[in-house]
């Protein structure tokens, strides 16, 4: 079999050995089938080279072609890239959920560093008995966002966009299309039904950098000094900011903690192990995670730098700035179905180490992180082909605590289950707000508020929020630099 592929890929040129099989061009050049589309090579030969399960499907095989025309011809059979990308996933949207090729890479960079098209509003939108009608609920509102200056507030329902009802088959297009200016109708739930109620709200999408320290505060509860901090998504850019909010804790000398992850649906494993440290900081240099990755990437890490597959508690952050770290052995997390990925990890690797104390709703049920991938030599931005912007976002590792706790599908459950009640919400941050209330109960005894027992006003049945909109959705992600500082 000869050899097709010139490029270097990861592991041949960071890692200098060659680790896949493919073919090669004959030397003739007599071969009567041509590419059709050179991002469908791209997509091929990023999966095949870093994606977690390449060894369970069949068509990323390393031998599976036997000459550059059947490469060719099987590449030629997909119609477009994103056909080809889903169809190589695998059990795509069964065991594989989270995979994801874009076709505007700047955007995805722009996500990463809490950059997007947004007006604002952070909701969720579910229907009512199983109806077509959809309707949506906030659940708060962007800092420094169009919304903050407008009429509309956690708690708040809608049921319209520009005089028409939201239903199954139209709420992406009217909420998440090319209509960045929108105005809302809103709603108002009575006697167990949401109905229309003549208010409107008009909304403008603009370039938004969206903090994800929603909230942070300290609460003095009958002598008791609690930490309060609401975190929306694990974004590296604000990790100094984060840092100087445990500073703040440190220098008010909080005695507990109560971690907001409710509408965190992940983002960067580096600020998971920093945010895990400033928790904690007894276990700095002990084992925070362990990385398990394709066959051919972990024969390799574990032959040559198996403590590349190990990440640990740190007292640094990247840039070497201390870590202000609080010391607890307990902390309080809370949850919604939303919560995913990096803060599922955040709960899942302290768990060995100190009591957890997990309040809400069971969490996503996502274990895994991605890179991104862009079409060059070696993947990275640098390079990069000029005839397109498509990029990849494929899985590449499964993480487990330091207990090998992993895989964990359906979520993690918690300790005290509470079901966010929509019309009940209560305002972020005070101390009768249900879920908060629940958690000041369970550190000092003394009960404010509490909807655990509370009968449900609406058959609320999600299918969608905001954040599943954004480029990395529920993802967590690793950077190409951490594979690359390892050549």
């Amino acid at each position: 079999m000869k050899n097709i592929f010139k490029g270097y890929f990861l592991i041949t040129s960071l890692f200098f050995i060659g680790l896949f099989t493919s073919c090669s061009n004959d030397d003739d050049n007599s071969q009567s089938v041509t590419l059709n589309n050179e991002v469908n090579d791209f997509v091929w030969k990023g999966l095949n080279e870093i994606y977690l399960w390449q060894q369970d499907v069949p068509n990323l095989a390393d031998n599976k072609f036997s000459s550059e025309e059947s490469y060719f011809s099987f590449l030629n059979s997909y119609n477009d890239p994103e056909s080809l990308f889903y169809d190589l996933l695998y059990q795509y949207g069964q065991v594989d959920k989270f995979s994801f090729i874009v076709d505007d890479y700047v955007e995805l960079e722009n996500s990463f560093s809490g950059i997007s098209k947004s007006n604002g509003v952070d909701f969720r939108l579910g229907t009512i008995r199983d109806s077509n009608n959809v309707f949506g609920y906030v659940r708060y509102i962007v800092n420094n966002s169009d919304a903050s200056g407008k009429d509309i507030h956690r708690g708040d329902f809608f049921m319209e966009v520009d005089g028409q009802q939201l239903t199954i088959d139209n709420y992406s297009s009217l909420l998440f299309g090319s209509n960045d200016t929108y105005t809302l109708g809103m709603a108002t739930v009575e006697n167990s039904t949401i109905a229309l109620n003549g208010k409107t709200v008009e909304l403008t999408k603009t370039e938004l950098t969206e903090n994800p320290i929603l909230i942070n505060k300290v609460l003095d509860i009958d002598g008791n000094k609690i930490g309060y901090l609401m975190y929306n998504s694990f974004i590296a850019d604000f990790d100094n900011e984060l840092n100087d909010v445990f500073g703040e804790f440190k220098a008010q000398g909080i005695s507990d903690l109560v971690l907001d992850l409710r509408y965190n649906p992940g983002g960067r494993v580096s600020t998971a192990i920093y945010l895990s440290g400033m928790i904690t900081g007894q276990f700095t240099d002990e084992i925070f995670s362990t990385e398990i990755w394709n066959n051919k990437y972990q024969t390799y890490f574990e032959q040559t730098q198996p403590d590349f597959l190990i990440n640990k508690f740190t007292d640094k952050l990247s840039d070497n700035t201390s870590i202000n770290s609080l010391n607890l052995n307990k902390v309080y997390i809370l949850t919604t179905e939303g919560s995913a990925s990096a803060s599922e990890l955040v709960i899942n690797c302290l768990e060995p180490y100190i009591d957890i104390v997990h309040i809400g709703e069971t969490t996503t049920g996502k274990y895994t992180a991605s890179v991104t991938l862009y079409d060059s030599e070696n993947f990275d931005r640098d390079n990069a082909n000029p005839n397109h912007t498509y990029a990849l976002q494929p899985l590449v590792l499964k993480s487990a605590n330091a207990n090998g706790k992993t895989d964990y599908y359906d979520g993690l459950t918690p300790d005290i289950s509470i079901d966010e009640e929509i019309t009940n919400m209560g305002i972020l941050g005070e101390t009768d707000e249900p879920y908060l209330a629940e958690a000041i109960y369970q550190i000092t005894g003394i009960s404010s508020k509490s909807v655990s027992k509370k009968k449900k006003l609406l058959n609320f049945k999600g299918i969608a929020d905001v954040k599943d909109f954004s480029p990395i959705g529920k993802e967590m992600y690793i950077d190409l630099e951490k594979i690359k500082a390892k050549k």
